[in-house]
């Protein structure tokens, strides 16, 4: 009777932790690009997100201004404001993570591409909708409306 107890303890306990788990995810050592993942630890995440950097970089007022104004490549000028535009995507990221569900956000098709693949949300919308002042994080139950519920996908 002692075995069988010890023994139902024994799967309910490996169940426990397996279950616990089943959504956790990590970014093989010998796999990780840390220029590809924004935002997040790599090591250790329950739901990524992915986006399309170079899209997000050409909607910022300062690449805008770059094109409005035809600044000639490899200037000063332009280092600056892609420079800017590049500081901008960055905190624009940040805000998001920390305002979303997804845990980690990497370059659109680095998790897929990784063995074995890894599943992420495309998010680039979100970040484009939060830069472009569509979304307010600030206001109250604005954060995590756009993205569902772990239990709904």
């Amino acid at each position: 009777m002692r075995k069988l107890i010890w023994g139902t303890l024994g799967v309910a306990l490996l169940v426990a932790l397996r279950v616990s788990s089943v959504d956790a995810y990590a970014v093989p050592k010998e796999q990780l690009d840390p220029k590809r993942v924004f935002w997040g630890v790599a090591s250790e995440f329950e739901r990524a997100g992915e986006i399309d950097y170079k899209r997000i970089i050409t909607d910022t007022p300062e690449f805008k201004e770059i094109v409005r104004k035809r600044v000639a490549r490899g200037t000063g000028k332009y280092w600056i404001l892609l420079s800017q535009a590049s500081d901008r995507v960055v905190r624009t990221i940040s805000q998001v993570g920390q305002h979303t569900e997804c845990d980690l956000i990497a370059a659109r098709g680095y998790l897929s591409g990784l063995e074995p693949p890894i599943p992420a949300e495309d998010i680039t919308q979100l970040l484009l909708d939060y830069l472009n002042g569509k979304i307010d994080f600030s206001e109250p139950n604005q954060d995590k409306k756009e993205q569902p519920k772990k239990d709904e996908r």
